[in-house]
């Protein structure tokens, strides 16, 4: 049986996020355990020229909600990124999953074609719907929630795969 495109993006975007937020509470009482500042952690990078751990955590959220709204032919919810804490971190990402939970599998199903129309680095750029959920969104996706998992496994928050992969 064929894997549809809701099959391939909602619950893989609903499992990660769960795990993700499943993930900040863990800082959250590593933090406290170990008398950390909790700044420390949200804006922890690995390199001085990439994004801060509360920025991947937008981003990530930003291509949840990006993908489902696309694919479904639906505008793209704006969320400002404000947050600076990780109650608000969490309150962000169960926002995203109320909005993609809220997205049919019927509107999303059969967008193999769509035109998927972005801006990227002031760029335009058109993807079919299958190409861009497979070889852009979740790539990305993937890339922003392993990066916040690793900046907060890099400042000793104990996580291990299990964490990551959530619900096993």
């Amino acid at each position: 049986m064929p894997i549809s495109m809701y099959q391939a993006s909602v619950p893989v975007f609903q499992r990660t996020l769960n795990a993700l937020s499943a993930i900040l509470d863990k800082a959250v009482a590593h933090a406290l355990r170990e008398r950390i500042d909790a700044a420390t952690l949200l804006t922890a990078r690995l390199a001085p020229d990439m994004l801060p751990f509360t920025s991947q955590v937008q981003i990530a959220t930003d291509h949840a909600k990006g993908v489902a709204a696309r694919l479904a032919g639906r505008e793209v919810p704006k969320y400002p990124d404000t947050e600076q804490t990780f109650d608000e971190l969490k309150a962000r990402i169960a926002k995203t999953l109320d909005f993609i939970g809220s997205v049919p599998a019927a509107e999303i199903d059969g967008s193999e074609e769509r035109e998927i129309a972005l801006t990227i680095g002031g760029n335009p750029r058109t993807f079919k719907g299958q190409p861009y959920l497979l070889h852009f969104a979740l790539p990305n996706f993937y890339f922003h929630v392993t990066t916040a998992y690793d900046l907060l496994r890099h400042k000793g928050v104990p996580l291990g795969k299990r964490d990551f992969i959530g619900g096993v």
